[in-house]
């Protein structure tokens, strides 16, 4: 990279990635690298600043992460979080201790005033504690220029070395004005420039895309995703009808949304589009199949063999590219108290494709490898994919064969494709839908008496789902109206043929999932 670097140091927090992504927030670009990092590779990487994360351990504890100390004689502008705050002065000659009283949640801190940090910050703040132990005796050198009730050290400082450091979370919501510390950090202590900018990002990966192209062709798998939809649009912007993007069908996507993606690519980005129709192919290989993994797998299984048998006809004579986004592909540090030491995590991911042994391509492409899902969907947006596929929800690789419960067959597939449609039409019609995180309809195989007129029905039964949520790791059911509760039940059971009860599902996560399989 061409820009200025922050180095993100993962002690094995829970928040690395929040870290990184506020600080390119800010306008600088972030990498997140393992805590036993080589002090070499972080000298030769040349960092204008570094932050250390929170961790979960005790830095007092031999068995935890920790880092060398002639760390600090790079002369690298650092800031430590939380555990990075105590790994700080511990390693620096200060003393550890385990709390008397723990702090978590929202607690308010009083700034002494003086200090770069919290400059134009109100004396006093709240911000998110998450901590068991604390800094009770700083190294020689620095001073504290923060407190709250149960923390005399809440943030402190050696200036003239330029190392920094807070006991809470300035990245997370909670802290009233931790984005503004995090900014003071980066430009008032380092002296960020701030050059990390998405329309700089598409103009120079597209020079790049050409100059490692050339002439050659390139094969995308396209998902109609967010990920592969704006790694194709970068592809497109780059080399055209180079580009060849495959689309399989497999007839467990949403209504009409398989024509909305062809549709989409083929009237606004210039490429090849090849669209693979065979739902009828996967519902024969998952006719009599009910249980919800061998489901996954065999969809999973036959969507890659559909498309491998694709790009064989295509040709191989170029390089492969894939939407792989940063998330996908970081590798992590965790430290533990059970004296494991470390372990190396590496997230397996669907849009890191093994290729069969048979095919060789030229290269692999990942044009957006570097980048968060906040800023993928940035670059969708200013390349002109439409807003509802830049922004669209989750949706499970299996499709809706997920949210059929039991057998699927095509009638089932229907029943749930118009349901799902008309449950989102009346979310988006009552204006709650930027509320809500995810919200679909599943078709549980449950069948129910009912009455429509003079007659007895004994038809589907639909239950909708719709949650609230920070990060997918929790979630709760969202509060939908009454009245639009109403309206959505109504026209399930009047315009949905074979249903005719519907229930909606109030289950947080835990103890549930947001899908049902």
């Amino acid at each position: 990279m061409t820009n200025q670097l922050c180095i993100v140091l993962d002690f094995g927090g829970q928040y690395n990635q929040l870290i990184a992504r506020r600080v390119r927030e800010c306008g600088v670009y972030c990498e997140i690298l393992r805590y036993d990092t080589p002090l070499e590779r972080i000298k030769e990487l040349n960092p204008t600043g570094v932050i250390f994360t929170g961790g979960p351990n005790s830095v007092y504890d031999m068995t935890s992460p920790h880092i060398a100390k002639e760390y600090f004689d790079l002369g690298i502008p650092t800031l430590g979080i939380c555990y990075g705050c105590q790994l700080m002065a511990y390693t620096l000659g200060g003393t550890v201790e385990s709390c008397t009283k723990s702090e978590y949640g929202k607690i308010d801190v009083t700034h002494k005033g003086g200090s770069l940090l919290f400059e134009d910050i109100p004396e006093t703040s709240t911000v998110w504690m998450s901590h068991t132990d604390y800094v009770s005796r700083l190294p020689e050198g620095f001073s504290v220029t923060a407190t709250s009730a149960d923390c005399p050290c809440a943030a402190f400082e050696c200036p003239e070395r330029k190392l920094y450091a807070v006991q809470f979370h300035p990245e997370v919501t909670h802290s009233q004005y931790g984005k503004e510390i995090l900014h003071h950090f980066l430009y008032k202590v380092c002296g960020f420039t701030g050059d990390w900018v998405m329309d700089d990002f598409i103009e120079s990966t597209v020079q790049k895309l050409r100059t490692q192209i050339g002439d050659k062709k390139v094969i995308l798998g396209l998902s109609g995703g967010v990920d592969s939809s704006v790694a194709a649009a970068l592809l497109s912007k780059a080399v055209g009808k180079q580009l060849t993007c495959v689309f399989v069908d497999q007839g467990l996507m949403r209504k009409d949304e398989g024509d909305f993606v062809e549709s989409t690519f083929t009237k606004l980005f210039d490429m090849n589009f090849v669209r693979v129709n065979c739902q009828k192919h996967f519902l024969e290989k998952l006719k009599g199949v009910t249980d919800p993994e061998q489901k996954r797998k065999i969809i999973g299984t036959e969507f890659y063999n559909v498309f491998w048998d694709k790009v064989r006809e295509t040709g191989t004579d170029g390089f492969f590219a894939q939407g792989t986004i940063y998330p996908d592909r970081i590798e992590s540090g965790k430290g533990n108290k059970a004296g494991q030491g470390s372990t190396a995590v590496i997230k397996t991911h669907h849009n890191m494709v093994k290729m069969p042994d048979d095919i060789q391509f030229a290269g692999l492409i990942e044009p957006l490898a570097d980048l968060f899902k906040d800023e993928v969907r940035a670059v969708g947006e200013t390349l002109g994919i439409p807003h509802e596929l830049v922004w669209r929800q989750p949706f499970p690789g299996p499709g809706l064969g997920v949210r059929i419960i039991g057998e699927i067959t095509e009638e089932k597939v229907r029943i749930l494709q118009e349901a799902d449609a008309v449950f989102r039409d009346e979310i988006e019609k009552s204006g709650i839908a930027s509320e809500l995180k995810q919200f679909f309809a599943v078709l549980p195989n449950v069948r129910t008496v009912g009455v429509m007129g003079d007659h007895r029905t004994h038809e589907q039964l639909i239950a909708i789902r719709a949650i609230t949520t920070d990060d997918f790791m929790t979630a709760d059911w969202a509060r939908i109206p009454y009245d639009v509760l109403a309206r959505i039940s109504n026209r399930l059971c009047n315009e949905v043929e074979h249903v005719n009860r519907v229930v909606y599902d109030i289950t947080s996560k835990p103890p549930g999932t947001v899908e049902w399989e």
